[in-house]
């Protein structure tokens, strides 16, 4: 479910990782019918094609909301869950990672300031899984 989309994660860099959310969202796409997907998940056409293809790039600006919308047939857990167990996890590495969301926005390669790591780990604002995948590398980098 994305956080575990590489099953040893130590080392991985966001481009890895990133990689990884692709995989896993085309595979979930895969045989489908990106109109049809697009209207039972409610994500637009566009965003539904574009993880068809399993691009890295392309996936990068896609809202983790999304994303959780199109595994959700997949996995057979409603999105909601989805994108909560995500950002669950991500708060439990920042804990054992000993990470607070200023020193997140500090260090990852993404435009967010520390108050809006904190409001999209709390599922406020958007995710995309370009900063998922920044500040997941950044977890996995400093967990002991």
């Amino acid at each position: 479910m994305l956080y575990d989309a590489i099953a040893d994660p130590e080392g991985a860099t966001a481009g890895d990782l990133l990689a990884a959310y692709a995989t896993e969202l085309a595979a979930a796409v895969d045989g489908a019918d990106p109109a049809t997907l697009a209207e039972e998940t409610g994500v637009d056409e566009a965003v539904v094609a574009a993880l068809a293809t399993g691009e890295a790039d392309a996936v990068a600006d896609v809202r983790l909301a999304d994303a959780a919308a199109v595994l959700e047939p997949a996995e057979g857990v409603p999105a909601h869950d989805i994108a909560y167990e995500v950002r669950d996890h991500l708060m439990m590495g920042m804990v054992t990672a000993i990470l607070d969301v200023d020193t997140i926005a500090a260090e990852i390669d993404v435009d967010l300031t520390g108050q809006e790591v904190q409001q999209a780990l709390e599922g406020r604002t958007r995710l995309t899984l370009g900063e998922l995948a920044e500040i997941q590398a950044l977890i996995v980098e400093r967990a002991p």
